[in-house]
């Protein structure tokens, strides 16, 4: 558990600048995106469905969205520097690591005035399964 902390913070560090998340993975080249929302996730896991597994992820935003797919891709920890209350309860479900800078109650849009397209995509549901198959469908269609 200390060395994923370890791992986490390291990761953590990485996310200034333009830089949007950042995936460490054990044994690989750690790995910086630009990408904003939940794409650098979705890119990460369309061409290899294990991509994730065991993976520590630092983001700028964690919603109920990104928590489905870090469960759903196998994540050991996760950091947001905003985390929703939503996202919470997924991820300790799953037993993963997670930590944040601030939480709050939801995620809202870019244009700051409703509520995040792919937050309202998952509204509901529970199976981290569906919910990667939903947000994949409404990235990719």
């Amino acid at each position: 558990m200390e060395k994923i902390k370890s791992i986490l913070e390291d990761a953590v560090k990485h996310l200034t600048g333009d830089a949007t998340c950042v995936l460490a993975r054990p044994e690989k080249k750690l790995e910086i995106s630009k990408e904003k929302g939940i794409l650098p996730l979705l890119l990460w896991m369309r061409d290899d469905q294990g991509y994730l597994q065991d993976a520590v992820i630092a983001d700028r935003i964690i919603g109920r969205a990104a928590a489905f797919l870090a469960v759903y891709g196998g994540a050991r920890a996760v950091y947001g520097e905003v985390m929703s209350a939503g996202a919470v309860p997924i991820l300790e479900e799953a037993g993963i690591l997670y930590s944040y800078k601030t939480i709050t109650e939801r995620i809202i849009n870019r244009k700051g005035d409703g509520p995040c397209p792919m937050e309202q995509a998952v509204f509901g549901v529970r199976n981290p399964s569906l919910a990667a198959a939903i947000l994949q469908a409404k990235v990719f269609g």
